[in-house]
């Protein structure tokens, strides 16, 4: 079943995606397009019932007034123009975005939308979507084990079984105990086909003396490509790569009316010769969306609430140029800061917590001499769809508890910081 969808025109505006959630929120599906998208294209979008072009406060991108054309705004499909000051303006809202749910669902009922749009419809579009796409195919998916992917695995297992495969790469950059849970829960718990690579001293080989984090994140993400063609000249068949795309990567890795605020490895950092399709159906859900899509989809509650991950995992934790000796202390100071979390119940009450290690050191005192170590920075955020985030005040006897026994239990490092940037105007990973 096609379900009813509002498309949103993106002319620059900062609110395009809390008007899709908004939209979404009442029960209707909503996705966004670039303002220069064509009349035919968007009337021939699947299910498309309406169109909201919105604009921001100037409709200018790097100095240059952009708007949608004249063939666009006559295509004959109910339209609301916000904000909007070019000569098509269609209505004149004072009142946004305070009036903005009563302005939408008047919109909707416009549109004659069916308000239908909810987790067990979108897994059954997907499933039939993903069935067009491959067809009798095989599917080769990316899988880390975090939450995107997990549940990538669990929609591909229902819509396509045995002809997805599963690779999981150990790059040497994840968490401690990670590599080994991911094996055990998709081989023995899901029934998965599941291929795992040791590429460790590839990847950290590739990375030797790499500093900037987009290139960083590039060679990672390039390097993720090449690991999967060489595993898929293995099998037979297999022409498609899956993954767990979500939108805020899409939005963070830039488009044409945003710039980017950083590239992720499954976005900016695809190699321009991919030899395979895309299949990335959670590409539009937010992150609360995601993991609901993953409860509806029958898996455990501890992985679809489990920690976020980034794909280049504790590489754009390791800032800087990556040395396994840093490596290790993320690694161990992070299982630390994840087990007093969990002690103390914050496990399922904090969003994302994490620790950092730069690539500096600091002067301290270690056994009565002068010690010349790296400091531990631990992040703790909450937010809802990770475009926003505030920070966690954590108990002050917890603070003293993850300081003493990082300093007492992880080698190299002599100090340990709380890091209190909300974002904006930090984001979530410090690369």
């Amino acid at each position: 079943m096609i379900q009813d969808m509002i498309v949103i025109l993106d002319l620059g505006s900062s609110e395009n995606t809390r008007i899709a959630r908004d939209i979404r929120a009442l029960g209707v599906y909503s996705e966004i397009y670039p303002h220069d998208i064509g009349a035919e294209e968007l009337k021939n979008l699947p299910g498309v019932r309406g169109v909201i072009v919105n604009g921001g406060e100037n409709n200018v991108i790097d100095g240059v007034a952009i708007d949608a054309s004249a063939e666009v705004y006559n295509c004959g499909l109910p339209m609301l123009v916000v904000n909007h000051k070019s000569a098509h303006r269609a209505m004149d809202l004072e009142n946004w975005p305070e009036d903005t749910q009563k302005v939408l669902s008047d919109f909707l009922d416009k549109c004659g939308a069916q308000h239908n749009w909810n987790m067990e419809n979108f897994i059954a579009d997907q499933i039939e979507l993903i069935r067009q796409q491959v067809g009798d195919q095989k599917v080769l998916l990316a899988l880390s084990g975090g939450v995107d992917s997990s549940v990538v695995a669990a929609l591909l297992l229902r819509a396509i079984g045995d002809q997805l495969t599963c690779v999981h790469v150990n790059h040497g950059l994840l968490r401690k105990g990670e590599a080994e849970q991911v094996v055990n829960v998709f081989r023995r718990e899901m029934g998965a086909n599941l291929v795992y690579v040791d590429a460790v001293d590839r990847f950290l080989d590739k990375l030797a003396g790499v500093s900037d984090p987009e290139q960083k994140r590039k060679i990672i993400g390039a390097e993720f490509i090449r690991v999967f063609e060489e595993e898929a000249r293995k099998l037979e068949g297999i022409t498609f790569l899956a993954q767990g795309t979500i939108y805020p990567d899409i939005v963070e890795s830039g488009t044409k009316t945003a710039k980017m605020v950083k590239s992720h490895h499954n976005v900016g950092g695809l190699p321009e010769d991919l030899n395979f399709k895309l299949v990335e159906p959670l590409k539009m859900l937010f992150k609360d969306e995601v993991r609901a899509c993953g409860v509806a989809l029958g898996l455990p509650h501890d992985m679809v609430y489990r920690q976020p991950f980034p794909g280049p995992g504790l590489g754009v934790r390791c800032l800087g140029a990556i040395t396994r000796e840093r490596l290790e202390i993320v690694r161990e100071s992070d299982a630390i800061l994840r087990e007093i979390f969990k002690e103390h119940g914050l496990e399922g009450k904090v969003w994302q917590y994490f620790t950092v290690v730069p690539d500096f050191k600091s002067v301290g005192v270690r056994d009565h001499a002068r010690s010349f170590e790296y400091p531990v920075i631990v992040r703790a955020v909450n937010t809802i769809d990770a475009m926003t985030a505030t920070i966690e005040c954590l108990p002050w006897p917890v603070l003293n508890e993850i300081t003493s026994r990082i300093l007492s239990e992880v080698k190299g490092c002599n100090r340990v910081l709380y890091d209190m940037s909300p974002k904006p105007v930090a984001t979530i990973e410090w690369e």
